[in-house]
């Protein structure tokens, strides 16, 4: 079997025993992959303590007419760094397409424009990064322990954060409740 390649647009789901507690029950949208490595940003879980309007608040943003909505944990690497997730309807410094997603920022304007009511029209704000270097992602998935879904915005900007791993297999016809955690060889 080929090892699937160059993964952005698409949703990686964690399998269940993963065997990495960072990323039990993980949903991975993935933004960049390509023979350099690869980057995405975490859906599946929320931050604990921290929301749109305390995070523009602790930027010196003042909130506006932004909403209260939860900050997700993007993933393990540089958990202080912020990115936005969004439609493709607005654009800024840095912003990169994401097909069949959207497009990422990672820059603050993103940030100011939705506190003024001028950003994008969907968008998921992430503290965080799922990273992996040259050719690692395409090793892991040579193993069990990711499925490949793909990105569909209706998940991402639709569907509770808590409901998205569910949500991300039952898409691709499969009942996560059958999944089994214990990997077998044959």
């Amino acid at each position: 079997m080929e090892t699937p390649r160059f993964l952005s647009g698409k949703l990686l789901l964690a399998m269940p025993g993963i065997g990495d507690p960072r990323f039990e029950h993980a949903v991975i949208a993935m933004c960049v992959h390509d023979e350099n490595g690869a980057v995405g940003i975490g859906v599946g879980h929320q931050r604990a303590g921290i929301s749109l309007r305390s995070l523009l608040e602790q930027l010196d943003i003042d909130p506006g007419q932004a909403p209260d909505t939860p900050v997700l944990h993007g993933g393990p690497v540089e958990p202080g760094r912020g990115f936005v997730l969004h439609s493709d309807d607005w654009g800024g410094q840095d912003t990169i397409s994401v097909d069949g997603i959207g497009a990422l920022t990672g820059t603050i304007d993103v940030l100011k424009a939705i506190a003024e009511g001028k950003g994008p029209s969907r968008y998921l704000v992430a503290l965080g990064y799922a990273g992996w270097g040259e050719g690692q992602l395409d090793e892991e998935m040579t193993r069990p322990g990711w499925f490949t879904a793909a990105g569909r915005q209706d998940i991402l900007f639709d569907t509770p954060t808590e409901e998205r791993w569910q949500a991300g297999f039952k898409a691709e016809g499969i009942d996560p409740k059958l999944l089994d955690s214990a990997a077998g060889a044959a």
